[in-house]
């Protein structure tokens, strides 16, 4: 399991630049030390940028943080995610949704609500097999209390969350500290 050095001072934030717009984020440190401290470790390597949205689900989540994407196009990843929910797999099509920094976290599960605007980690079925990729939620998801880890949320740019569709790029996260 990863354990990150970063050593958090409770007042960072993030600027996510997407394709689409500007989002910003606010951590819970408390409530998810690693998984904040990770996330703010691999967005300061730019680890994400020029990652794709793999995942949109209307009035669930739009998801992101898989580096196979980092490669394709938009529309390639748009193509491949088609293809995935039609089961009309190609052999050169990567496995979008599987991809990794190479390591995984420990579930840091705590009693943070799923609400629209929601920061949390995806995972398998393993609680502790996130790694780098997130997810937002749309709108209030009760029924994922208590199984994902929660790390943060949305203080401005929801309206950017709702416009993101499949293929659309993070270009870059920005960690920043709060005055």
């Amino acid at each position: 399991m990863h354990v990150s050095e970063i050593e958090l001072t409770g007042s960072e934030t993030a600027v996510v630049t997407t394709s689409k717009g500007v989002v910003k984020l606010s951590f819970f440190g408390d409530d998810a030390p690693n998984t904040v401290a990770t996330f703010v470790e691999l967005s300061r390597d730019g680890y994400f940028d020029g990652i794709k949205f793999h995942r949109v689900e209307p009035n669930f989540v739009v998801q992101g943080g898989d580096p196979l994407t980092k490669p394709l196009s938009e529309d390639e990843v748009r193509e491949i995610v088609r293809r995935q929910k039609a089961q009309m797999y190609s052999p050169s099509d990567p496995a979008l949704g599987t991809g990794g920094p190479g390591f995984n976290l420990a579930a840091e599960f705590n009693e943070r609500p799923h609400l629209e605007g929601t920061l949390s980690m995806a995972r398998s079925q393993n609680p502790d097999s996130a790694g780098s990729q997130f997810y937002i939620c749309f709108g209030p998801q009760p029924f994922l209390d208590g199984q994902y880890t929660v790390f943060g949320e949305v203080t401005e740019g929801m309206d950017v969350v709702h416009s993101i569709a499949v293929g659309d790029t993070i270009e870059s996260i920005v960690i920043d500290q709060r005055p």
